[in-house]
């Protein structure tokens, strides 16, 4: 696995490399934003987010939580 880390590392650094300097911070905006989506919160502060959306009247009936998606 590290090889194929180290080839996407690799990848990564020549896109950057080849990024005009004015887009950086774009750049990095959207890498922040995309690894703080795909990393998993703690069970905690998940917990008391979701918490704090209930007691805010934040919520939606059950059934309507499968509304819009096509499961086939």
């Amino acid at each position: 696995m590290s090889n194929a880390v180290s080839t996407y590392q690799k990848q990564l650094t020549r896109e950057i490399k080849n990024t005009p300097n004015e887009y950086l911070p774009h750049l990095l905006q959207i890498v922040r934003v995309f690894r703080e989506s795909v990393v998993l919160k703690p069970a905690e502060e998940s917990f008391r987010q979701s918490w704090k959306e209930m007691l805010a009247g934040d919520t939606r009936p059950v059934s309507e939580l499968w509304d819009g998606i096509d499961a086939k």
